[in-house]
């Protein structure tokens, strides 16, 4: 019997159609999706794919607003949508937006069971406002259970006193197939690629949002740290934009000989040429839920530099295995691991291929199976 599961998102992200394209196939599950608004133009660039939607999905209307440091999104019509969808479970993700509490209201007063997909992990320099943990508290008690990502997301729960077999496991992932096909296509012509987007021969790459919180200055200073003959053989790229980058590029300008370049946001398309052709990802982050980056790098074959706030550090990396784990706050030990990365080509070449084993594990069908174990068990969570 099929079991009507309703989730509930913020925007169309390219990242999760391909998971819940998965998810609609699955026999046991029909599934609806809620979005709040097709994206975010104030904060993301990305296109919204609309014609790779294999699953039943409404926009609801919605007005969006920054006011100081906070994205304001209010909806409207989220109890209708959802009496209109009928759903045997809801799955929402996150606890941000009112919308989310109205379907969380919505949820227990019909007895229907609420999941929350939650990302959050101990790491994470955001919260620690009162008024805003209690609130959390609060939603979080009233949740059926709980899907996370991993290890760090899971003990998040734990230490918030959630019961374990209240939560499920339910792996981030991106299209593996898609990253991995452009990257192979990349390296096959790498020479007419890298002329053609203005690339180094060797490169370091960063790729996210260009925010103090991502660690990008302490990027820019671990690579000026770098011999200077070693800064004359491999550049830096920055992939993407943010309120920081013209800092960045004047700061740039200080580090001779070296050659750092400022891709600016690039679309999915692109994306995985720059992974492709660049000898490992780094991402000195002070704040992330996960980091699908990492992923999207792994499945292109790249030794990880990561800090120990990204969320996905304790499931994707292994020290001294496929990459390394840093204090983002140590620009000497940042400066150090790169360093021993990028003379060491035989590391290289190995973390590389364990890169390759690991993200396999990591897949659209392997979320997918995450949600039905929890649709199955669905009966057995708060008891």
């Amino acid at each position: 019997m099929k079991r009507r599961l309703v989730i509930i998102t913020e925007i169309i992200s390219p990242y999760r159609i391909p998971l819940f394209n998965g998810l609609a196939r699955d026999p046991s599950v029909d599934l609806h999706v809620i979005f709040l608004a097709e994206t975010d133009p104030g904060l993301r660039q990305w296109k919204v794919y609309k014609e790779e939607i294999r699953f039943s999905y409404q926009v609801l209307p919605s007005w969006r607003k920054q006011i100081a440091a906070y994205n304001v999104l209010l909806n409207f019509g989220m109890a209708g949508a959802l009496r209109r969808a009928r759903p045997d479970f809801v799955l929402c993700g996150g606890y941000s937006y009112l919308a989310a509490w109205q379907a969380l209201f919505w949820a227990r007063a019909s007895s229907v069971p609420f999941f929350l997909w939650s990302e959050s992990n101990r790491q994470d320099i955001r919260g620690g406002l009162s008024f805003v943990e209690f609130l959390k508290r609060t939603f979080l008690d009233e949740c059926s259970g709980f899907v996370v990502p991993g290890r760090s997301a899971a003990q998040y729960l734990l230490d918030h006193g959630i019961k374990e077999r209240n939560i499920f496991t339910a792996v981030n992932a991106v299209d593996n197939d898609f990253f991995s096909c452009v990257a192979a296509r990349a390296r096959g012509n790498a020479a007419e690629q890298r002329n053609k987007i203005g690339l180094p021969d060797r490169y370091l790459l960063f790729s996210g949002r260009l925010v103090r919180q991502k660690g990008v200055f302490e990027l820019l200073a671990a690579y000026a740290k770098l011999e200077s003959g070693l800064r004359q053989q491999i550049g830096l790229v920055f992939v993407g934009d943010g309120s920081c980058r013209s800092l960045l590029e004047e700061r740039s300008q200080l580090i001779s000989p070296g050659v750092v370049k400022f891709a600016g946001f690039v679309q999915r398309e692109e994306l995985p040429i720059y992974y492709a052709l660049a000898e490992m990802l780094i991402l000195p982050t002070y704040t992330d839920t996960w980091g699908l980056v990492v992923n999207e790098a792994m499945v292109c074959g790249l030794p990880i530099i990561v800090s120990q706030a990204a969320g996905c550090a304790a499931d994707l990396v292994t020290e001294g295995w496929n990459g390394y784990i840093v204090d983002p706050t140590n620009v000497g030990t940042l400066s150090d691991v790169i360093r021993r990365l990028a003379t060491q080509p035989e590391l290289q070449a190995s973390m590389s291929m364990n890169s390759l084993k690991r993200i396999q594990r990591y897949s659209p069908d392997e979320w997918s199976k995450g949600i039905v174990h929890m649709l199955a068990k669905a009966g057995e969570v708060r008891a």
